[in-house]
């Protein structure tokens, strides 16, 4: 009789793992691991603005303008407190203790606001123009923060798929294959072949 050998083959399956934390599902199968940020999450919701603004905040950080959503707020705020503060100021200190003397005209009295409204106009356009000039920088600042922000959301996903598939491999079963074969068997195989191949050459 012929030796026989013996092959033996082993195949490993993932177990199926759902892992969670507060931001992310992952779920791991023989075929990989896929995870999502948790719908409603803060990192969901940095996802989310980063991918649907970046556009918009790259244009505002290569061409700053005053027409921005910050550079206007910021802008309507200063005028509006140099109105209030600027006038209080005047009534209180010029206008009033000047006319409660009767040593002021009314025509005096608008010169002053006159006056008062191109110091205004003056200042207002001096901030315009720093505020160009810085909001670049902002923009910038604003992009990196948003950038680390998302970042920690992409560690976050990793490090949970980490675990996902440490869980999975940690419940993975191995099963076992094995086939036998004889050498005997091969011997007969090659001389049936030989004997077919030599008749076939008879035959032509």
């Amino acid at each position: 009789m012929g030796k026989k050998s013996s092959k033996t083959t082993t195949k490993t399956v993932y177990g199926n793992t759902t892992t969670t934390n507060p931001y992310v599902t992952s779920q791991t199968t023989n075929n990989g691991t896929t995870s999502v940020l948790n719908p409603g999450t803060a990192l969901d919701s940095v996802n989310n603005f980063v991918n649907a603004n970046m556009d918009k905040l790259l244009e505002e950080y290569l061409n700053p303008t005053l027409n921005s959503t910050t550079n206007q707020a910021k802008l309507n705020s200063y005028i509006n407190t140099l109105n209030n503060e600027t006038t209080k100021n005047v009534e209180n200190n010029i206008v009033n203790p000047l006319s409660n003397r009767n040593m002021i005209r009314s025509s005096q009295a608008t010169n002053m606001y006159n006056n008062l409204a191109n110091t205004n106009a003056n200042a207002i356009g001096n901030y315009a123009n720093e505020l160009l000039a810085n909001s670049q920088n902002d923009t910038a600042t604003m992009l990196s923060n948003l950038l680390l922000m998302y970042m920690n959301g992409y560690n976050v996903v990793a490090d949970n798929q980490r675990q996902s598939l440490a869980t999975s491999q940690g419940n993975a079963t191995q099963t076992s294959k094995t086939t036998q074969s004889s050498d005997l068997t091969s011997q007969l195989m090659n001389l049936v072949t030989q004997a077919a191949v030599a008749t076939i050459g008879k035959i032509k």
